[in-house]
């Protein structure tokens, strides 16, 4: 067995039918992950004692016949998803040594479901960056080119996943942190609707933003792992109070006269051609599937980046304002009084990115300023929510359709010297977070270097169900996330 392209669906089968157990399961890919990582470094921290642990607690349900579509499969965890007493870094050296006393809901609901976890992957610092390359324990390498980058923040997961070293991955998204990445690597990534995950335990960067979700192989993956992780949480006050439907048993909904929109917003002249066209064999795709393309558009698009980064720092400002070297985390040697501590702990403690981004967010807070920016900035994000339901709404979409990223997987360190032009790779999937809406990107092609490409589906609030279903309608009539980098790795 090919451990290494396995879907979660058929590792859930194998496992079911005893053709192979969790321990075995889990040591192929403890074997993989010794192998690889040190190219990829993929992985921050590895847990391969708890892990056989929890393997051989998962291969006994399974006999007793109690087990779950989760039980025994071995997952990769972005290290920002506090794990009682496994190390949790935020990719920071800020906190490079912490162990947190509890459990993120999570996890704790993928370890109720049997999961397997093989370790906590690297990702940008405090999850600021889209590159992968902002972490305290250097960056990510994309499989498919050692050279270029996984994209971020959720690049470790991204990287684990498309090189075959964990069946599937658990990412974060604040501005298309799970969606990028997987566009970048060639697999398939869901943001849910904000508030249907719970963030209890997901350290925070911007707490109306950030949402926690699946990377998967495929859309049915990414239903079971929603599944298992969405649903009402008493110890987060954000965490919507909705009924979760049975995403897997919904999947199998027809395309027939669904309407797809199309915004205009998302095909200008900073689309690379190559991402362009792999976008129409896509929509062509779906007309034989039987659904309708309309044109649509989405008009304040154009205010996202600006936006969200003046929403994104001012909510990190205050977030990042806990790491004062005097509760946990990093704290400077020898401090000569409380303002040398605050400010040595933090200096040290902070990457570059870091720091720009709470320099920015403290600004825009600022007495004198925050009308002008902030307050405005929320204004602006009221009116990209609108557009979504307007459109929804007056052209009953079932789905909007958009490229993922506006070009293929760079290389690393192109674009460090110029934060705008590294800002401006999430610019088509931003308006999702500050919309709160679900979307999920899945693989359609690759550019003539090989790269993958990726496309995004747009939903309604809380209908991941229509994303999913149309995300799987189109992988049963493609076979793009049937392909790996394989030996490239």
């Amino acid at each position: 067995m090919d451990v290494a392209t396995l879907t979660l669906t058929q590792a859930a089968q194998a496992l079911a039918t005893h053709e192979i157990s969790s321990v075995e399961l889990t040591r192929a890919f403890l074997t993989r992950i010794e192998a690889l990582n040190p190219s990829l470094n993929a992985f921050i921290t590895m847990d391969p004692k708890g892990a056989l642990q929890a393997a051989e607690a998962a291969d006994k349900r399974l006999a007793r016949h109690e087990g779950s579509p989760l039980t025994g499969i071995p997952l990769a965890i972005k290290d920002l998803f506090c794990t009682r007493d496994l190390r949790t870094t935020c990719g920071s050296r800020m906190l490079a040594n912490f162990h947190p006393p509890y459990e993120s809901t999570v996890t704790a609901r993928l370890k109720a479901a049997g999961a397997v976890i093989l370790g906590k992957t690297n990702m940008d610092e405090f999850a600021m960056g889209s590159s992968n390359e902002t972490s305290h324990f250097g960056p990510v390498r994309n499989p498919w080119d050692l050279e270029r980058t996984p994209g971020g923040s959720s690049g470790g997961s991204a990287a684990a996943m498309a090189a075959g070293l964990c069946v599937a991955a658990i990412g974060t998204d604040t501005g298309g942190s799970i969606r990028q990445p997987a566009a970048m690597t060639g697999i398939t990534g869901l943001k849910p609707t904000y508030g249907r995950v719970s963030r209890f335990g997901m350290v925070a960067f911007a707490s109306s933003l950030d949402q926690a979700g699946p990377m998967t192989r495929t859309a049915m993956d990414a239903a079971i792992l929603l599944q298992a992780m969405a649903g009402e949480d008493p110890q987060d006050s954000t965490c919507l109070n909705s009924p979760v439907p049975d995403y897997v048993r919904a999947i199998n909904q027809s395309m027939r006269g669904v309407k797809i929109g199309i915004p205009e917003e998302y095909f200008g002249s900073g689309l690379h051609p190559e991402v362009r066209l792999a976008i129409e064999a896509v929509k062509e795709v779906y007309q034989g599937l039987g659904a309708i393309l309309v044109p649509i558009s989405l008009p304040h698009t154009q205010h996202a980046i600006p936006t969200y980064y003046i929403i994104a720092p001012a909510e990190a400002s205050s977030n990042l304002a806990r790491y004062d070297g005097i509760r946990f985390g990093h704290r400077c040697e020898n401090p000569k009084d409380l303002k040398d501590l605050y400010a040595r702990t933090r200096a040290e403690g902070f990457g570059a990115e870091v720091k720009r981004r709470i320099m920015l967010g403290t600004y825009v807070l600022s007495s004198g300023y925050y009308d002008a920016y902030y307050r405005k900035a929320q204004q602006v994000r009221r009116l990209i929510a609108e557009d979504f339901a307007r459109a929804f709404r007056e052209q009953d979409l079932g789905v909007i359709l958009t490229p993922t990223t506006p070009e293929t997987a760079f290389r690393l360190g192109e674009k460090n010297a110029d934060p705008v032009s590294m800002y401006l790779s999430d610019i088509f999937t931003i308006n999702v977070n500050l919309a709160g809406v679900p979307a999920i990107s899945l693989p359609c092609g690759f550019d003539t270097q090989g790269l993958p490409i990726g496309f995004q589906l747009i939903g309604r609030p809380l209908d991941e169900v229509a994303i999913l279903s149309a995300g799987h309608a189109y992988q049963q009539a493609s076979h793009c996330h049937t392909i790996t980098p394989g030996g490239k790795a």
